[in-house]
């Protein structure tokens, strides 16, 4: 069976990552799995690419740039990305294309695979996997809904929008899509649960079947490394308590929560029992040159990690990791935790209930209330069965995320949709 993942970038973001770790899982139960992505931005073997030749890339960095700036240009002054789709490109005539078995789709935006070309796709008589890793699919644009219910009917009114109406910009890709979408026949793969049920309540895609498969993830290189030695390396104490979060963007970016990681930090600081002198922050992937918030505990800035072996040690460095997002699909930051061994804290919101079991393998937090997520931190610095807590979060990722269990589950599915093509 050849199995060709399609997506816009290589690596780059939660669904560029997962979209290569499923790959090399189905590479080693013996399924011919190949990634081609839009652009490159540097030469790579894990991947092929559409655009190859200058004219290609030249092409394809029009067509991104194009749709992130326009898109821009019609949105608020919001961080909630929109995408307008207008660009794109054929593929269905490219070798890898023609030769596959199975299409799989992951994430296609700038200017790659426009609601036109994805409708192109089903002239090939193959099955097409589509999985969703935000909302874009099966909404006029937005690819962070929050409580926005406007893609249950025919969007349109869109909150992210400068002119916003009954036929703005949202509306109008609402239709394309629908256009697109009554041509392309497809089997909708859903990360999570949240994922999902937020696709059987969309106008677009509600009619469509979804199977709930999780991502996965390299469970022999995220794994757990003593926590003494791993505080050691970054030079920290190893009877501090460490909390670890990840990229810090700023105090205004609502995707991100960051406002409430703050909140939650001081308020801990005020309770009784907390000794702050044994504690510490640890944050990992900020941006160099960006004014970093102020927290009240002593925090340790690690930068961007593009090691994944030195991200595994700092994920095991840590007592707890905190991950307070507002709408997130499966994210990968809270599964490498896991994998290490480390606790999450993190809001009962997204696709995070399928992967921490509160007070098993970590603790879910109130949706927004900061002082719940403190009472999570609170409960790992005084719980003395963190060893137990530590060993049944990885024993969570093994059971249920591992990458032969992920494969395997995506191998039934592509082979029940090749049963069921015409012979």
């Amino acid at each position: 069976m050849k199995v060709l993942h399609l997506n816009t970038y290589e690596g780059n973001g939660g669904a560029g990552r997962a979209c290569l770790r499923l790959s090399d899982a189905l590479n080693a139960v013996e399924v011919s799995s190949k990634v081609m992505v839009y652009f490159q931005f540097k030469e790579s073997t894990k991947t092929g690419t559409f655009s190859k030749n200058l004219f290609q890339k030249s092409r394809a960095i029009f067509n991104i740039l194009a749709e992130r700036y326009l898109s821009k240009a019609i949105s608020k002054a919001v961080k909630t990305p929109f995408s307008i789709q207008w660009f794109g490109r054929s593929i269905i005539n490219h070798p890898a294309v023609k030769e596959a078995d199975v299409i799989h789709l992951h994430w296609v935006n700038h200017g790659f695979l426009s609601p036109k070309f994805l409708a192109q796709l089903d002239e090939l008589e193959k099955p097409i996997v589509w999985t969703f890793h935000d909302s874009n699919a099966f909404t006029g644009g937005c690819h962070v809904r929050y409580d926005c219910e406007n893609y249950h009917k025919e969007c349109g009114f869109c909150p992210l929008l400068r002119f916003s109406g009954k036929d703005d910009f949202s509306h109008k890709n609402w239709l394309r899509k629908k256009k697109a979408y009554s041509e392309l026949n497809c089997h909708i793969v859903a990360p999570s649960n949240w994922m999902a049920n937020s696709v059987k309540l969309s106008s677009l895609m509600g009619f469509r079947e979804v199977t709930v498969i999780p991502n996965t993830i390299e469970t022999n290189v995220f794994k757990p490394y003593v926590k003494a030695e791993a505080k050691k390396m970054l030079k920290i104490n190893p009877d501090k308590f460490v909390m670890m979060s990840g990229f810090m963007p700023s105090r205004n970016d609502k995707h991100k929560g960051t406002s409430y990681l703050i909140d939650a930090l001081n308020d801990l600081a005020t309770r009784p029992g907390i000794i702050k002198e044994n504690i510490e922050l640890v944050i990992f992937g900020n941006k160099p040159n960006v004014e970093m918030p102020v927290f009240p505990f002593k925090t340790t800035f690690l930068g961007a990690i593009n090691n994944d072996d030195h991200l595994a040690k700092c994920y095991s460095a840590a007592d707890v990791f905190i991950a307070p997002s507002l709408e997130d699909n499966l994210p990968n930051t809270v599964m490498e935790s896991l994998a290490c061994a480390t606790p999450v804290v993190a809001f009962k919101t997204g696709g995070i209930p399928d992967m921490v079991k509160h007070l098993e393998n970590g603790y879910l937090a109130d949706y927004k209330s900061a002082e719940d997520l403190a009472t999570g931190i609170e409960w790992l610095y005084h719980d003395e069965n963190a060893p137990d807590i530590q060993k049944e979060a990885r024993r969570t990722i093994l059971n249920q995320f591992s990458e032969v269990v992920i494969a395997e589950k995506h191998l039934l599915l592509y082979q029940s949709l090749i049963d069921l093509q015409p012979k």
